[in-house]
């Protein structure tokens, strides 16, 4: 056993003698660029919207654009209250997650505790091929099937609305929260799935009140990072959801919201160097402070609840 272990250390000896060891001196370099290529990407980022957003605000006040709840800078006396376009984001974003989160932990909770093998294989990748689908495909679906399928239902909804976009981008999301809870889920020991059966818990109780509990840290990280890319949903509202900013609460109406309004003045006239223009970075700040929380509130929800067994 000794002079094989011998022979094994002579061969690796051997095999490291024949390498000059250069590629592991240029693999760190390499990767090391990528790395910092991807911080100065992010820096470039910020610091390009901050600067475009800092001239907006040089020329309209933060109080206007913070305190009030009109949006109309196309108008002769512009009006620029951002509170319409995050309420529009805001209502797009509550419907889509009473949507998704029920949804989505339900499918992950079946995968993790009730389906087969082979149920689990068939499931899993569909919902993933769900995700992958082009968001103007699903603009295009809520434009022409969910909303006339709503307004049949509901005749007074309008052609426009918050409904049918919340619906459809909550249907998006459903593979994040589902894909994330899942692995939340499967990660749980067995022994404690076990333990609790042995104590005469039924399936359902096991999976509702210890697989549930245990896995809260993973899920709410996932609902939270679901949300926030409801928040950022570009396509699906721009089509569906109008481009009529409103601060109302109603439900049946055009509005718009941070990201249609950047899609439409983007892709329209606006003159560059004019308020207009500079609004766009203004409302592309917000959202990604918007974004930036929910990110860090999902890795602190991690942090905070995480179980370790």
């Amino acid at each position: 056993m000794a002079n094989n272990n011998l022979s094994v250390s002579e061969m690796i000896a051997k095999n490291n003698a024949k390498k000059n060891g250069t590629s592991d001196k240029i693999a760190p370099i390499i990767l090391g660029i990528i790395a910092v290529f991807s911080i100065l990407a992010t820096i470039g980022i910020i610091v390009t919207l901050l600067t475009e957003t800092i001239t907006f605000f040089t020329r309209v006040s933060l109080a206007d654009f913070f305190l009030t709840m009109e949006w109309n800078p196309f108008s002769s006396t512009p009006k620029y209250g951002i509170w319409a376009l995050i309420l529009g984001t805001l209502k797009i974003t509550a419907i889509a997650t009473v949507v998704a989160v029920p949804l989505g932990l339900g499918a992950a909770l079946y995968l993790s505790e009730y389906a087969s093998h082979r149920a689990r294989s068939i499931i899993k990748p569909i919902l993933e091929i769900l995700s992958g689908i082009p968001t103007i495909v699903f603009g295009f679906f809520a434009l022409t099937f969910v909303t006339p399928l709503l307004r049949s239902i509901f005749p007074e909804l309008g052609s426009f609305n918050s409904i049918s976009p919340g619906l459809v981008v909550g249907v998006m999301i459903i593979p994040l929260i589902s894909s994330m809870s899942e692995d939340a889920m499967s990660s749980v020991p067995n022994k404690m799935r076990e333990g609790a059966l042995g104590l005469g818990a039924t399936k359902f109780e096991v999976a509702t009140k210890v697989v549930l509990p245990a896995a809260t840290s993973g899920i709410m990280a996932s609902i939270v990072l679901a949300i926030s890319r409801a928040i950022g949903e570009t396509m699906i509202v721009s089509l569906a959801a109008g481009s009529t900013p409103t601060a109302s609460l109603d439900l049946t109406g055009s509005i718009q919201t941070m990201t249609g309004y950047i899609v439409q003045v983007a892709t329209g006239d606006a003159t560059f160097g004019s308020d207009i223009y500079y609004s766009i970075y203004a409302v592309g700040f917000t959202l990604f402070i918007f974004t930036l929380i929910m990110n860090l509130l999902s890795h602190w929800i991690t942090k905070r609840f995480r179980e370790e067994y």
